[in-house]
């Protein structure tokens, strides 16, 4: 994936329909937030078997579609805030790999802040 390519398609999009105006850092979380809405009402009441392997066509699609919706708005707020998107989920990962190394964390999912509880 082209961060830098699909940065400047969706830019140019916006810039197409006027939207600049619109894409401010607090509509752009706003907007980010309704589509993460919209991804979970697709599997808000479906069992954790359904949501891994019976996931129906229609779902499946619109699931497609709300993951698309959410990357652009994150790149979008990205570009917004001169935020080098690949660079700091690099850094996040690496931050990651520290709290949680593998010898404590395979096979738990308990918050590396909550360990000695």
């Amino acid at each position: 994936m082209n961060v830098e390519k699909l940065k400047k398609i969706i830019g140019e999009f916006a810039k197409e329909r006027d939207w600049d105006k619109f894409h401010n850092p607090k509509n752009l979380v706003m907007a980010l937030s309704s589509e993460v809405g919209e991804l979970s009402d697709i599997f808000q009441w479906l069992s954790p078997e359904e949501s891994e392997k019976k996931l129906s066509t229609k779902n499946k699609e619109l699931a497609k579609e709300e993951i698309a919706d959410i990357l652009i708005y994150l790149i979008r707020l990205s570009d917004k805030l001169d935020i080098d998107l690949e660079k700091e989920v690099m850094k996040k990962i690496k931050k990651n790999s520290n709290k949680y190394p593998v010898e404590l964390s395979k096979g738990n999912a308990i918050k590396y802040n909550r360990r000695d509880e």
